[in-house]
């Protein structure tokens, strides 16, 4: 191997052909798919491959209940609106997350307050939680970002000393473990989601679990147009008549129409078979560029604690340009180290630029385009100020991905991860060929 670099030239170190696509469909998949088609049942809260879904996730994480949902964003709305917040109340969140999770407020007349994040795990900070809180505060809404658990002991604390519920956003963290539990049915309520980047990539879909039956029966009522539609129901369902039913049509409180379908969860349960053996091959990967990555100078690997085990939605890597002796700003290095990277075969990426806060969305208060929810009804203005979250600014500054949506760590081969540790070597090795 020669020491001059791609980018002037060189021979790329990563063999292209090592990528593997995700998301990976099995013939199986397809198999489950097309039984769920023969079988002439496409649709409806009872029909058997949701309940099916909802009864084997809800053992999965080892809570009481399931409800399946048409995404992840519906399962957070559904799972705010059970908890009763609505108009004009608060809900905490973190700064570092994807907009569903603070839309999923406004969805319901909330208003998202942000805190900062913790800058070694990147979730929500639980020292700044506190500060956050006013009379109008409902609501702690903990993502476990990347799919690395949030300090959820911490946060419940809080949580139960000011009278908050807890609703976890899961959406990254399928199979991912606090002190030994699944994350999701620690607080209560968790969120998931299947869209298709996720770890069990079932398209479009998601699902809430809670081991609290008066919150499932009230996520279930918001999830089928505000109608009551029990358990008890269940019985008048017939399989050679599908369409038909019990069904009172009485809506009791406005409700949406978030239910999950027939397809994605027959595509789901398949996957569900083989997550576990996803999840340790994730693993292994992210291991394998931890050990390798943190002898790198000016390189540090994301960060695990040790009473907790991710799942590796985004590998995250943070760049120290100053003790490289790199005098330009960070992003300017960033850009060019991921132009070398790319260039040797590494599959590198950005996930979000800036804040959640710091989008136009609530820079501006649009809203509605009349300022709702934020002012509405009464109450206190709530802005939102970049500069109260420096650590978030940070990290979307001086970091990068390895991998993307398409090549995720999930479905690669070792060959693959050493190919990389050879290509961030040489890279860094030769920084003289890529700060020029």
């Amino acid at each position: 191997m020669t020491d001059r670099l791609a980018i002037r030239g060189g021979t790329p170190v990563v063999p292209q052909n090592l990528h593997v696509r995700w998301p990976v469909i099995t013939a199986a998949d397809k198999a489950a798919v097309m039984a769920a088609l023969d079988s002439g049942i496409v649709n409806g809260p009872y029909a058997p491959e949701v309940r099916a879904l909802e009864d084997e996730w809800a053992q999965y994480c080892g809570t009481r209940y399931a409800l399946s949902t048409n995404s992840g964003t519906a399962a957070l709305h559904a799972a705010i609106a059970a908890c009763g917040i609505g108009t004009g109340d608060q809900v905490i969140t973190t700064a570092f997350t994807f907009l569903a999770t603070a839309l999923a407020a406004l969805h319901n007349n909330a208003v998202p307050v942000f805190v900062d994040i913790d800058p070694r795990t990147y979730n929500i900070d639980p020292a700044k939680i506190e500060e956050r809180i006013t009379p109008r505060t409902k609501a702690i809404i903990p993502v476990h970002i990347h799919g690395v658990p949030a300090d959820m002991d911490r946060i419940l604390a809080i949580a139960r000393k000011h009278n908050l519920a807890v609703i976890e956003d899961a959406a990254q963290a399928h199979g991912a473990t606090y002190k030994g539990r699944k994350v999701g049915g620690i607080g209560d309520l968790g969120c998931f989601s299947f869209q298709g980047s996720k770890n069990l990539p079932a398209g479009e879909g998601g699902i809430v679990v809670t081991n609290r039956e008066d919150l499932k029966d009230r996520a279930n009522r918001f999830r089928m147009f505000g109608e009551d539609i029990r358990e008890s129901d269940k019985k008048e369902f017939d399989a050679s008549r599908p369409l038909d039913g019990a069904r009172e049509y009485n809506s009791l409180v406005l409700g949406w129409m978030y239910r999950g379908t027939e397809l994605t969860a027959a595509l789901c349960r398949s996957q569900l078979k083989r997550l576990d053996a996803s999840l340790a091959q994730t693993r292994r990967n992210a291991a394998y560029l931890t050990e390798h990555l943190a002898t790198i100078p000016g390189v540090r690997p994301p960060y695990v604690p040790p009473d907790c085990t991710a799942s590796f939605y985004q590998y995250r890597i943070r760049l120290d340009a100053a003790s490289l002796g790199i005098g330009m700003p960070v992003r300017a290095f960033r850009a060019k180290l991921m132009v070398a990277l790319k260039a040797e075969g590494v599959e590198v990426s950005l996930w979000q630029t800036i804040p959640v806060p710091a989008q136009t969305l609530f820079q501006e208060r649009t809203g509605y385009g009349l300022s709702c929810p934020w002012k509405c009804p009464l109450g206190e203005e709530v802005k939102y100020d970049i500069s109260e979250y420096p650590e978030t600014l940070k990290l979307l500054d001086d970091s990068l991905v390895i991998g993307s949506h398409s090549f995720p760590l999930f479905p690669q081969p070792i060959e693959l991860m050493q190919a990389y540790v050879t290509a961030f070597q040489r890279v860094f090795d030769h920084l003289d060929q890529v700060v020029v």
